[in-house]
């Protein structure tokens, strides 16, 4: 019986890369760091490899000659995989991540295989002819595939086969955002005008659906709207809101720090997820807005978005792509006080019973250890 599991945790990038998936893996690798030996694998998003030690975990990160879609070019990372694998008792690679199937197809590499599936490839669907031998082949390979919510497992082409393979570990709020959200539980303050204080958190992509999020606003009155993000659609998002004449009470925001985002899940009214496509998988900001006790408006798609915040209880699920309907579930929840606020309590609840960092890391940790004792 080894005392401490050693474990690779493998995605494209890490810290202080931000993304989604790559706060998840940050938050595993310090989260259990200690609990087992944890060594990190990711890329450059451009330049020389570099060995580092970031808050307390060794990072490897490979070198690269760039990113193409979505996706590092490596050489170096193989080598690297293959070095660092021989010395894991557990893989765990976060996936969709082609370069990490083909390293591992040609490592030889005998141990433990746990897959974190954070969502399906939608997009790039020639690709995907290349790549999908060795992603059926790995998830074959896998000994373990770990998804956030079950509507990832049911409604994904891929994963819902292996379901014999699949756990269920949804993921958890930082703590920072737990302890800021305790300090202003209050809802959050009108402008001077009296103004309902709408939220979006995210990339300025296709499938966030915020051309759609603009159509449904210039339906809405007392209201302004805030986008808090960066991305190819901003400039088109920016035209938009003025050629639907609500360019005045939308204010676009790059990016902010966390903390000055928390500010902003703290002062807002409710959030709206107004994405499209299936590429939302989760929307890691439901959970950070639920936390600081706010409503949620997010879509019905087959992903597991919509099992987040849910339906008439922590907030409202309209159809993906339909303005109407969300400047509908808008208007509900500001013209409806009481309600706003009884949604808002039901998110504090279950981001706190449902979606804690501490349960998130406790039954990773609980399946590595049964994988390790299943020999």
């Amino acid at each position: 019986m080894i005392d401490k599991i050693r474990v690779l945790q493998v995605n494209k990038f890490y810290h202080p890369v931000t993304g989604g998936v790559e706060r998840v893996v940050q938050q595993i690798a310090e989260g259990l760091n200690g609990n087992v030996d944890m060594t990190v694998l990711a890329c450059q998003k451009k330049g020389s490899g570099i060995n580092d030690k970031i808050n307390g975990v060794r990072v490897i990160k490979s070198g690269s000659l760039g990113t193409y879609f979505s996706m590092p070019v490596s050489f170096s990372f193989m080598r690297d995989f293959s070095r660092l694998s021989r010395n894991a008792d557990i893989v765990h690679i976060h996936m969709p991540f082609p370069l990490a199937d083909v390293a591992m197809f040609l490592s030889g590499y005998k141990g433990k295989v746990v897959l974190w599936w954070h969502s399906d490839i939608v997009k790039q669907k020639k690709l995907l002819l290349l790549y999908r031998p060795f992603l059926e082949w790995l998830l074959k390979r896998a000994d373990l595939i770990v998804a956030a919510t079950q509507g990832h497992i049911d409604n994904s082409g891929f994963i819902s086969r292996w379901k014999d393979k699949c756990v269920v570990i949804p993921y958890g709020v930082d703590k920072y955002i737990m302890e800021l959200s305790d300090q202003s539980r209050p809802a959050g303050p009108k402008d001077n005008l009296g103004l309902c204080s709408v939220l979006y958190i995210g990339r300025l992509v296709y499938y966030k659906g915020c051309d759609v999020l603009l159509e449904a606003f210039s339906k809405v009155m007392n209201a302004r709207l805030t986008i808090v993000g960066e991305g190819p659609l901003r400039s088109s998002l920016k035209k938009q809101a003025e050629e639907l004449g609500v360019s005045e009470k939308v204010d676009f925001i790059n990016f902010l720090d966390d903390r000055d985002l928390a500010e902003k899940l703290a002062e807002c009214d409710f959030l709206v997820l107004p994405s499209v496509e299936r590429s939302e998988a989760f929307g890691l900001v439901q959970i950070e807005a639920m936390a600081f006790g706010k409503p949620v408006i997010n879509t019905d798609l087959p992903s597991g978005a919509p099992m987040v915040s849910l339906d008439s209880i922590t907030g409202l699920t309209v159809p993906p792509n339909d303005p109407e309907a969300l400047a509908k579930a808008i208007r509900q929840i500001i013209d409806e006080p009481e309600l706003r606020e009884r949604f808002g309590k039901a998110a504090y609840k279950r981001a706190r019973e449902e979606f804690s960092m501490d349960k998130m890391l406790s039954s990773l940790l609980t399946e590595y250890k049964k994988l390790m004792n299943a020999g």
